[in-house]
């Protein structure tokens, strides 16, 4: 990469939302645990980068950082660690200026995962910048380096470059799986699950009163860390074969058990923390008479924090939207809810 031309590079891409959890890491940004997610539509990040030959030579790389238009030095430190890790990758960053424009589809603290679109959407950016110098290369390549340097950023922002669904993590039943970047997985699902709906009902939207950073560091020296990332792995293999079988039924079952095993875990760290709330027991219950008296497979699974996202075939929308506004609004913040879908991945716009 000799000559660097100025230009611009602009991405898109979604949160995602793991089905098996990622809970517990080592080394820089490795999991502990295979994970399997749905990658979303429209709860997306779009990132623009601009970017020219630098005018002098800098220790690290020159940035500047806008978000919804708006300069915002408060991400600089993040962004600073992010591409101090991702230069022995990139060296050519520190040839550049580069001028970042970010904006989300979503509100904040909306209940999706951001951080994991966020760093999507750049990493898919930065890797557009070196490969438009080598415009004849494997295109797989690229797509493997997106995952890699996005999970610098953040782990779960591995798994949000492709879909409609990705694992993250080394399992010996899947060849070609990684703790270095995620993978596409599901070449056998049945038709059902690629257009399944995620509907996150908003509990609570104000900040985690602990970071999901401070969490997965608490998974070290866990009294049952060890037995939860086996768990983890049989889980894998078992959603993987009852998806592929359209066994809806052990889908469900492995779902939630997921959702609550992590919030387990929370529960019996040292510091213990609890990020549910009341309302987002009392949705779990609603949905769980809700299924029993009317059999629609719905189904419910937590991210780290206290919103619910309510998951089930398209097939059945309208009779879950009408359960939606008349049983489960009353539990959100501001009657509030994000409708969104099974995706594809990132696109460069």
């Amino acid at each position: 990469m000799e000559n660097l031309p100025q230009g611009k590079q602009c991405w898109q891409a979604p949160s995602n939302i793991a089905l098996v959890k990622y809970w517990g890491k080592y080394g820089l940004q490795l999991p502990k645990n295979p994970s399997l997610s749905f990658t979303l539509q429209t709860s997306v990040t779009t990132t623009e980068i601009s970017y020219k030959p630098a005018d002098k030579k800098t220790p690290g790389v020159s940035f500047q950082f806008l978000f919804e238009g708006e300069t915002r030095t408060d991400f600089h430190p993040k962004l600073k660690v992010f591409f101090e890790r991702i230069l022995p990758y990139q060296p050519f960053l520190k040839r550049l200026d580069l001028t970042i424009s970010s904006s989300n589809s979503f509100p904040h603290s909306s209940g999706i995962a951001s951080s994991a679109s966020a760093y999507a959407a750049l990493a898919a950016a930065l890797v557009s910048i070196e490969q438009s110098c080598f415009p004849d290369s494997d295109p797989s390549y690229w797509e493997q380096k997106r995952s890699f340097l996005a999970r610098l950023g953040s782990g779960s922002a591995a798994r949000s470059l492709q879909g409609p669904m990705m694992l993250w993590g080394e399992h010996p039943a899947f060849t070609g799986s990684s703790n270095e970047f995620a993978i596409p997985f599901g070449h056998k699902l049945p038709a059902v699950f690629l257009d399944y709906q995620d509907c996150i009902l908003l509990v609570d939207k104000g900040q985690k009163k602990v970071s999901s950073t401070l969490g997965h560091g608490l998974m070290k020296g866990h009294p049952f860390a060890e037995a939860r990332f086996d768990q983890a792995r049989t889980n894998t293999l078992a959603l993987a074969t009852a998806m592929e079988a359209e066994d809806l039924e052990a889908f469900i079952q492995i779902v939630e058990s997921e959702a609550l095993t992590l919030h387990a875990m929370m529960q019996s760290s040292h510091p213990y923390y609890i990020l549910m709330r009341p309302n987002t027991l009392h949705i779990i219950e609603v949905i769980w008479a809700f299924r029993a008296e009317t059999k629609i497979p719905l189904c419910f699974t937590l991210d780290a924090g206290a919103n619910v996202h309510l998951l089930y075939p398209k097939q059945h929308q309208t009779a879950v939207d009408v359960f939606i506004s008349e049983q489960l609004l009353e539990y959100c913040q501001d009657r509030e809810c994000l409708k969104d879908s099974v995706g594809w991945g990132a696109k460069k716009l």
